[in-house]
């Protein structure tokens, strides 16, 4: 089993994998699940502070960035939270009110609650999510931004193969093997989902690092055929890998979206996360990867020159 950066959305963050995450990344401006020490420079904790929580994964950091320093910017008072790990670490300080406000994504976050949520577009996934969330949890607007697992294979085997979609797997009469979290084995969309909507069997090669760069490698070296590697990761056009389609719409909409503890959040801050997320485009949120993973910058920058960029800051 390979072992890097994971993402908090999907598995259990270990120590190794977190201090892989802020080597990797090179954004990381808090280093433990938790930790009210490591604020980067955020207020201390009060009743009118604004608790600001992220996953164990570059891209969710810089939103969590961009939510802490467009409220600093109005005078709210914010504590950073950053690195806490899956659903199963953060949902209950969510509920608790220990942190108020996370980065989400719709879909994903749908079948957390529902995993028999049949809703795919967009507006659909939204609306069900809004139903399907706990007592005392609110989401705010949802972004245009997306970063939603996808299937990936290399331009070579994809024309080799010809094989575009993921209907079209069902004509690959080799082995398929899927590079992918261990956790990916259990999704909805891994392969019992596969299976069931397109007729396809494949086994996980567990890589822990979430798409990262060891399971590019693993991709182009042809130690797997496919690789779910998140849709915001400009890697995927760096490697010049093609991103299958899904007709059936088997992986649900992942719209960015803020999720809240409604009796810790004020109008005010309501109002400014929502014009972020009214901000925040597809391209954005590749750009902004791109300047962590490529770039090499750190998340406090690339939060603030976006902020700036958009008149929210």
């Amino acid at each position: 089993m390979f072992t890097a950066r994971k993402k908090g959305r999907l598995a259990v963050i270990g120590a190794v994998a977190v201090s892989a995450a802020v080597a990797l990344a090179g954004c990381s401006s808090s280093s433990s699940p938790l930790d009210a020490g490591s604020t980067s420079g955020a207020s201390t904790s009060g009743s009118d502070t604004i608790v600001i929580g992220s996953q164990a994964y570059y891209s969710n950091e810089i939103i969590a960035e961009i939510y802490a320093q467009a409220l600093e910017a109005q005078g709210v008072s914010v504590q950073r939270q950053f690195n806490i790990g899956q659903r199963e670490a953060y949902i209950p300080s969510l509920e608790d009110g220990s942190v108020t406000l996370f980065p989400e994504y719709t879909g994903n976050l749908l079948q957390y609650f529902d995993s028999s949520a049949t809703a795919t577009s967009p507006e659909d996934v939204y609306t069900a999510l809004q139903g399907a969330l706990p007592q005392g949890l609110e989401a705010l607007d949802y972004a245009e931004a997306t970063d939603q697992d996808s299937y990936n294979v290399t331009k070579e085997w994809s024309e080799q193969n010809g094989v575009t979609s993921l209907e079209d797997l069902s004509k690959v009469t080799t082995p398929l093997t899927v590079g992918a979290n261990s956790e990916f084995q259990t999704r909805p969309y891994g392969p019992d989902g596969l299976k069931s909507a397109y007729g396809v069997t494949v086994t996980v090669t567990p890589i822990e690092d979430s798409g990262g760069p060891l399971t590019v490698k693993a991709l182009k070296d042809g130690q797997v055929q496919l690789a779910d590697i998140y849709s915001a990761d400009p890697n995927i056009a760096t490697n010049d890998l093609v991103t299958l389609k899904d007709p059936k719409g088997l992986i649900l909409a992942q719209n960015v979206v803020p999720i809240i503890n409604s009796a810790a959040v004020t109008d005010q801050v309501k109002e400014v996360i929502n014009k972020v997320s009214a901000a925040l485009t597809v391209d954005d949120l590749i750009a902004l990867n791109s300047k962590s993973v490529n770039d090499q910058e750190s998340t406090d920058k690339i939060a603030s020159d976006w902020l700036t960029e958009k008149g929210l800051k």
